[in-house]
């Protein structure tokens, strides 16, 4: 199976074309399904302890991939509507993140970049 990001954003656009739904996929619904898929996602982990979450994981894997696979199929549509390859922006994110979070100042803390 080939899972490169333009295999992947070929095979939803295909869906989406399909059934006509590209007209009501515009940047800001794209957007709010998003966060609506994330909120799905997090549901699964509200009020859950350290212990607690790698047992859910274990209990609701399929539910839990389902919504990372929600969340990551509109993303890649957005991206694609708007002209962006995904691939691209996601390594340049990592770049700037690199320089942002050198290992010697970041490795084993979680402070943001500007509190280095």
């Amino acid at each position: 199976m080939n899972d490169s990001i333009s295999s992947l954003t070929g095979r939803i656009q295909a869906f989406v074309d399909a059934r006509d739904w590209r007209q009501f996929h515009n940047a800001k619904d794209l957007s709010v399904a998003i966060a609506a898929e994330a909120g799905e996602l997090m549901q699964h982990f509200v009020w859950q302890q350290d212990g607690q979450i790698e047992e859910r994981v274990a209990k609701r894997r399929d539910e839990i991939a389902s919504e990372i696979a929600d969340v990551g199929i509109l993303l890649f549509e957005l991206a694609d509507n708007l002209g962006l390859k995904l691939g691209d922006v996601m390594a340049e994110k990592i770049a700037r993140n690199e320089t942002r979070y050198p290992v010697e100042k970041a490795r084993g803390n979680n402070l943001k970049y500007s509190e280095l």
